[in-house]
């Protein structure tokens, strides 16, 4: 059989990794993703998950609205280059907030989901105000740097159709920087930039180990294509 005609384990197989939530997973899994967008898919859920849990050990806060709104924050999809990117979260927070009203959560509980969620987004420029909304923002972003970072970055150029690199200039010395363009363009357009917006002492400790590493691959990257020996 080969892998393409294997079966993916479905959301609620996947419940279980989610603990100490595992229950709280079963019951959002459903209402978590949509599309085919593999950058924002249950694995990116897992993965912010984890990073949520760890800054979450060290930092305190609501585990239950925490883990609630990393379940969420992507419930619904966006594409990067469409004109509603800056609105994602805050529809993703509404989109939400019906789904937890649905399963009964307290009004306070609910809005504080929503606050997080749609705070969240770098697109949306809105300070997370409580303890749990930075965590899920610093976790979130945690994901956008380092290894996965920089192959995240490169599936989403591929979704949009650019070119890896500018042939002529790949380090825009000569040119602006244009990452719809250039895939390699968006670690300078914005992912280096990600590690000095950290609101968690846990979460900024931790961005700066991945920032290390995106940078290494930029580096990496720039050698191979440039034919350094």
């Amino acid at each position: 059989m080969s892998h393409r005609s294997r079966s993916l384990p479905s959301s609620h197989d996947l419940s279980s990794a989610f603990a100490p939530h595992q229950a709280l997973a079963a019951e959002l899994l459903p209402h978590a993703t949509e599309g085919d967008d593999g950058s924002h898919d249950v694995a990116h859920l897992l993965r912010v998950y984890r990073n949520a849990m760890r800054i979450h050990a060290v930092e305190g806060g609501d585990g239950q609205v925490l883990a609630a709104a990393v379940l969420l924050h992507d419930c619904v999809a966006v594409e990067k280059n469409s004109p509603l990117r800056s609105q994602a979260s805050r529809l993703a927070a509404d989109k939400a907030a019906g789904i937890l009203d649905g399963l009964g959560w307290r009004a306070q509980d609910i809005a504080a989901v929503a606050h997080a969620i749609t705070t969240h987004s770098f697109s949306a420029n809105i300070a997370p105000e409580t303890l749990e909304a930075k965590i899920l923002q610093d976790a979130d972003r945690l994901d956008a740097i380092g290894m996965v970072g920089a192959a995240r970055c490169f599936y989403v150029a591929g979704r949009m159709g650019s070119a890896l690199y500018d042939a002529a200039d790949p380090e825009a010395n000569a040119r602006p920087l244009d990452d719809r363009a250039y895939a390699i363009d968006h670690f300078a357009a914005k992912l280096f930039k990600l590690a000095d917006g950290f609101h968690t002492v846990e979460g900024a400790r931790l961005a700066l180990e991945r920032h290390d590493r995106l940078r290494q691959v930029y580096d990496l990257f720039l050698d191979e294509i440039q034919g350094n020996l």
